[in-house]
């Protein structure tokens, strides 16, 4: 044991918090980041066992990949003197077996920590790694209320090869006084010493979540022989469940605690989603435990979630008509929630963007997906099984539909187009540069924002000259107007009025299209929806808010309330959900903006391995030019800047309450510049790294990001966004007379600008031709330029040799090589490799390279890589989410 006041390197030990047969757990003091964690230390028997200690250190670096709101972090494995330990999260609360001590919970409380731990275990599972002792000790809940899963994969990590021994004590089984799990929740095929997969954790869930509702255990008794005999002999007595229990949820335990591996349920994220069903649908007693599981329980989750929602479907039309028969007083149909999984091989794109509509009528779900090409839109039929790729879609971006449902409009090739939803070719509208989401209204006309500091535009959906709606005001801090909403009588139009900071300093604003002038009605938030129920619905930090709203009155009336978690919200400030006027929603789950990241090291396959660095939400890592720092951007209540030393595994905090964004380093290392508007306006600033002391390099009152530094350390480019033109590059001397000038300035953005090694060329990014694509060009002569991205390109980062040039075009990361001449030459673009990490802006890439060997250092989050190839769809969702919200009030 150790004591209360000695170390392990940088970690002073506070107090012992538990002990279990792979070590003790420790709260201890970072001393380098001044933060409580938990440390979990090797027990001393096993510290010489090399096998154990490779295992280890394995498993550690598997479970580091685990990134989860309900699963606990671990920030690093360590070891000082010969002791091996990890650094975990320090979760505070009690553990559900304390809370159990009392008796068994409330049906809702046990469904709604059931979920959690589901989806816990369902994000372990998917990575390849099993619990192996999955029970209440191991499950803690927060102050909050929130879930958090300990003890991960340790068991795994530790399993003998020899037989395994049984105690006489009923709280765990053993092998070698080594904990393999705990008896009561074991498997039948556990307790029999065979080979276990998902299926076992899926057991334990069932253990767990019968304790829940029961206060009792499903298999009990006096000793270990007597346990292990109850789970390979005896069925749980039913009987002991409350009679209010959902059928969703009493169906689900029963294939959980199915001895048959051919019977159990195959999957946790299927007992999630019934529990789901269970928490939305109304509570109602389930008189007969014993009857059996309808007939599609037999089927696998996928095929199962068809049969389910082929039922409602029918179901839900025949109900449909009765309830046109009956008076209005007939008992409202619940909501059916259901997962809809994209085909093999496809998953959604476009997510900087609104990526799912859905039709007025509800009938129709239209999507941005990649299946095995680019981007492009697909529709689907709610009673179709099918998804339809929609020709002549290529990078689509942010599709909406006709009040008709009989048309579907999108952004893509620098044009505001239509396309009929029965099929045809799609027809041009009008110029759209990038296309900041529209909205049609019953009048036969589009407002729509074509780009980003251009205000909302007005136009005929026939086609025609746009009529300019609003104007950003930039001397006020303004950037762009977007994701535009008419009100139902086609008078009015809601927006987002993108400000100075992030998008939860956004405002949503109401304007009448028959003047300029508006009313703010939320001061926090974004991408606005009207909803017929007459509220207003709106994004804010990955939750979705709900206020009365007069639309006649152009008024919010109230205090919002938060009635959806978990909603994607991109760094553009678009929510990724739909509302249809039948009242059905669709959206997708999890956090492109994340405050759980990990910087990862990425090599030129592709293959990740997570640096030592705590989950915080990094954004912009720069690498030094010796490899052995970064610095990045760690969003909080400000965006503040921190150094990554990446040889000693030590993080420290630069700037305090700065606002600071896009950070770079110059040449030598010692000093990094960003942006910031800590001074009143979005200036760019320069900061030593040892010594601090910030240096105003600029004076605007325009939004301005840095590019890079010249080599010799004596230039700066960098954008400034313009009003009338966009973006722009312009250059700092950093000497002499440090006037800024323009470099290129042009009707199109023209953004990210890097310059190369050896000073010649800067890469940047332009939408000139549509769409956003890659340029190089003579850092002496902008007009001396070439186009090295084909089919879209963005994030340009010279390899530190200048022997290539680096790029993303969605999930790909893309290389060329330059070809020495005169003039900026390179080979044809070849993909290195694909995957779901974290995009930059259109301002800043949102990786760097390292020298020798290269690496790519990336951001990545979990959440978010585990919903690219799903959408949820919840029918009927509107009446109930309102009532519940303010039913009360």
């Amino acid at each position: 044991m150790l004591a209360a006041g000695s170390r392990l390197g940088a970690y002073e030990v506070l107090s012992v918090l538990g002990e279990g047969g792979m070590g003790e757990v420790y709260q201890a003091h970072d001393t380098n980041l001044g933060r409580d964690v938990a440390l979990k230390v090797i027990r001393p028997l096993l510290r010489d066992d090399a096998e154990h200690i490779v295992r280890f250190r394995r498993e550690a670096h598997v479970l580091a990949s685990l990134n989860h709101p309900h699963i606990a972090t671990i920030h690093e494995l360590n070891e000082v003197e010969g002791v091996a330990f990890l650094v975990m999260e320090l979760v505070r609360g009690e553990t559900l077996r304390d809370r159990l001590a009392s008796g068994p919970l409330r049906i809702a409380d046990a469904l709604r920590l059931g979920t959690q731990i589901a989806a816990a275990l369902e994000t372990a599972h998917d990575q390849g790694i099993i619990h192996r002792d999955l029970k209440p000790a191991n499950v803690k809940i927060t102050p909050d209320g929130t879930v958090k899963v300990l003890d991960f994969g340790l068991a795994k990590a530790v399993i003998a090869d020899s037989p395994a021994m049984l105690s006489q004590s009923p709280t765990a089984f053993v092998s070698q006084n080594v904990i393999l799990g705990t008896v009561p929740y074991m498997s039948p095929e556990q307790a029999r010493g065979k080979a276990v997969d998902r299926r076992s954790d899926i057991w334990s869930f069932g253990c767990v979540l019968f304790e829940m509702l029961t206060g009792r255990r499903p298999f009990d008794g006096e000793t270990t022989s007597d346990i292990i005999a109850a789970i390979l002999e005896r069925e749980p007595d039913w009987r002991l469940l409350p009679v209010e229990t959902p059928p969703a949820a009493s169906r689900t335990l029963r294939r959980c605690l199915q001895k048959d591996l051919g019977h159990r349920l195959r999957d946790i994220g299927d007992a999630r989603l019934e529990l789901d069903d269970a928490l939305l649908a109304p509570s109602r007693p389930s008189r007969n435990h014993g009857a059996p599981a309808p007939p599609w329980s037999r089927l696998p989750g996928s095929a199962r979630l068809v049969a389910a929602l082929a039922v409602g479907l029918v179901g839900g039309a025949v109900l449909g008509t009765m309830i046109a028969r009956q008076p209005r007083a007939t008992v409202p149909v619940a909501p059916a929630h259901f997962l809809m999984s994209l085909p093999s091989g496809a998953q959604l794109a476009g997510l900087d963007f609104p990526a799912v509509a859905l039709s007025p009528d509800g009938s129709l779900l239209a999507y941005v997906g990649v299946r095995g090409g680019r981007a492009q839109l697909f529709l689907r039929a709610l009673n179709s099984l099918e998804s339809t790729p929609v020709p002549g879609t290529a990078d689509a971006l942010a599709p909406f539909f006709s009040p008709d449902s009989r048309w579907l409009a999108f952004f893509a090739g620098g044009q505001l187009m239509k396309v009929p939803v029965t099929g045809g070719a799609p027809i041009a509208i009008s110029d759209a540069r990038i296309g900041f989401g529209g909205s049609w209204g019953s009048d036969d006309t589009i407002v729509f924002a074509p780009s980003t500091g251009a205000g909302l535009s007005r136009v005929a959906a026939a086609g025609g000259s746009p009529v300019r709606v609003t104007t950003v005001d930039a001397q006020s801090g303004e950037f762009s107007h977007r994701w535009p909403e008419l009100l139902p009588d086609g008078k009015s139009v809601l927006f987002t009025v993108g400000t100075v900071g992030s998008w939860d300093d956004a405002q949503i604003v109401a304007q009448s299209l028959s003047s300029s002038g508006r009313v703010v009605l939320v001061r926090g938030g974004t991408n606005p929806h009207y909803l017929p129920s007459g509220h207003l619905m709106y994004a804010r930090g990955g939750a979705l808010m709900v206020v009365p709203f007069d639309a006649g009155r152009l008024q919010v009336r109230g205090t919002p309330v938060r009635v959806l978690d978990s909603v994607m919200e991109s760094a553009d400030g678009a929510a990724q959900i739909a509302v249809s006027r039948s009242g059905s929603v669709a959206y997708i789950a999890g956090s492109l903006e994340s405050n759980q990241r990990r910087l990862v090291a990425v090599d030129r396959s592709g293959g990740a391995a997570p640096l030592a660095a705590p989950p915080l939400a990094y954004v912009t890592p720069r690498v030094s030019a010796d490899g052995r720092r970064l610095v990045v951007t760690v969003a909080g209540a400000t965006e503040d800047l921190w150094l990554y030393d990446m040889a000693a595994a030590s993080l420290t905090q630069l700037t305090f309450d700065a606002n600071a964004s896009a950070p770079i380093l110059t040449p030598d290392g010692e000093r990094v510049t960003y942006a910031s508007t800590k001074a009143g306006a979005p200036n760019l600033f320069s900061s030593r790294l040892a010594a601090g002391g910030d240096e105003r390099l600029t004076s605007s009152e325009s939004l301005q990001a840095p590019g890079s530094w010249s080599p010799d350390g004596r230039t700066l480019v960098f954008v400034e966004r313009n009003a009338t033109t966009g973006r722009d590059i312009w250059m700092l001397p950093y000497g002499g007379d440090r006037v800024a000038r323009p470099f290129l300035a042009s009707p199109s953005d023209e953004s990210a600008p890097r310059f190369s090694p050896d000073g010649r060329w800067i890469a940047y990014v332009s939408n000139a031709s549509g769409r956003n694509e890659v340029y190089v060009c003579a850092s002496d002569a902008p007009s001396r330029k070439t186009q090295v991205s084909r089919n879209g390109g963005a994030e340009p980062v010279w390899a530190r040799g200048g022997q290539e040039l680096f790029y993303r075009a969605e999930d790909r990361m893309v290389a060329v090589s330059a070809v020495a001449g005169a003039e900026p030459r390179f080979a044809e673009p070849r993909v290195l490799f694909e995957g779901r990490f974290e995009k930059g802006t259109i301002d800043a890439a949102n990786y760097d390279v390292t020298p020798d060997p290269l690496r790519f250092v990336m951001v990545r989050a979990v959440e978010a890589e585990a919903t690219q190839g799903q959408l949820h769809v919840v029918l009927n969702w509107l009446a109930p989410a309102v009532s519940t919200a303010f039913g009360s009030r």
